[in-house]
């Protein structure tokens, strides 16, 4: 029999200008950008909004895996409220180890033609 942790207790904090709701390990999260819905139905924890900005995470019985999730679960969360407040940025960059790939805008710049990719011929 592997060694259990009896409970682990999280909180977030909730950023001012959003607001989080939880259903059913279904999590809300509406700002000024948008709204994030992510389901952590996978996770044994029980979620609560104990007060106005601030949620508690309550996981039981854990094995040392299953420990490991609480805080990604947390920030999650967390990246949640930043995306729907400041945003991410990706950036895309391409490489190559023989074949020089070439990329170039076609059209009104909405498309991507990526030719020579692994020495294809074809114009992807």
């Amino acid at each position: 029999a592997t060694m259990r942790i009896i409970q682990v207790t999280e909180y977030v904090d909730v950023l001012p200008e959003t607001t989080v709701t939880v259903d059913r390990r279904v999590v809300v999260v509406k700002g000024p950008r948008g709204t994030l819905t992510r389901s952590f139905k996978h996770v044994k924890a029980e979620m609560v909004m104990i007060e106005e900005g601030k949620m508690r995470l309550d996981f039981w019985w854990l094995t040392i895996k299953e420990k490991a999730v609480c805080r990604t679960v947390c920030s999650h969360i967390k990246n949640m409220m930043i995306g729907v407040t400041k945003g991410f940025k990706y950036t895309m960059k391409s490489v190559y180890a023989h074949f020089p790939i070439n990329l170039l805008c076609s059209g009104s710049g909405d498309q991507l033609e990526v030719r020579n990719f692994l020495g294809e011929k074809i114009i992807r």
